[in-house]
């Protein structure tokens, strides 16, 4: 019976740990574009920086990320990808907020957004977040390896000073992947910032031509991002860090 009992006792006890654990854990949600987002097999090594964040957590953080390649505040929204995201949001989960490199492209509609309009569509992400009592954290979108001359060259016009302008004025934590990627390409200068991104010889099974994208991401390159962002957390002070490896 005594037996019977502890048995009881323990598996009652384990149920009651496991649901505690599940309550206690926090998601992370990444919305945002290519940079960020998971990759297919087919794309190796194209990797999103947020495939890495996983990795900097303890396992009380889930990161979920749902940025996809080509969206923008416009079209994340007009796919309805960031609905099914609000409907689960609880209290005290986090959305990082990272758009910029679609946004700009004004030439297609269906993704291209003016800086006024880029202006209200991320303040909507912010507040519809607040309205779940989850914690929204604006992204600048990261820099592109684009230099002239052996200069870096900014690619993208003013949507990252709209980006900060949002945060400052709503209050919003702010990690500018903009300013630390530059910093991050500028000392490892132009060649030596080439493992960062997607450069692939020809005879490589998902790129039989070879490949020069000075946009996307290596793993490597990945890995680095995302240590930039886990950086910004700390600098920001967000309850996120103290959930840090």
């Amino acid at each position: 019976m005594k037996f019977k009992l502890c048995l009881v006792l323990l598996f009652g006890a384990a149920i009651f740990s496991a649901f505690t654990l599940s309550r206690k854990q926090t998601t992370l949600y990444i919305i945002g574009d290519s940079t960020a987002a998971n990759k297919s097999e087919k794309a190796y090594p194209e990797t999103g920086w947020g495939m890495a964040l996983q990795a900097f957590f303890k396992d009380d953080v889930k990161v979920d990320n749902r940025a996809l390649n080509g969206r923008s505040t416009k079209s994340f929204r007009n796919e309805n990808r960031w609905q099914p995201i609000l409907d689960q949001l609880k209290a005290g989960d986090y959305v990082f907020i990272e758009f910029g490199h679609n946004d700009e492209k004004v030439d297609k509609p269906t993704v291209g957004v003016t800086l006024d309009d880029f202006k209200i569509n991320l303040v909507n992400y912010v507040n519809e977040t607040r309205s779940k009592k989850a914690i929204p954290v604006l992204l600048t979108p990261i820099s592109r390896r684009s230099f002239k001359n052996g200069v870096l060259v900014d690619s993208h016009g003013g949507y990252p000073a709209v980006t900060r302008k949002v945060a400052d004025s709503l209050k919003v934590p702010l990690i500018d992947m903009l300013l630390k990627t530059e910093s991050l390409l500028n000392r490892l200068g132009d060649q030596g910032s080439i493992k960062l991104f997607l450069h692939v010889d020809s005879g490589h099974v998902n790129y039989p031509k070879g490949k020069k994208d000075d946009t996307h991401l290596s793993p490597d390159g990945a890995k680095e991002i995302a240590g930039l962002a886990v950086q910004g957390m700390r600098e920001s002070k967000l309850g996120l860090a103290k959930h840090l490896k």
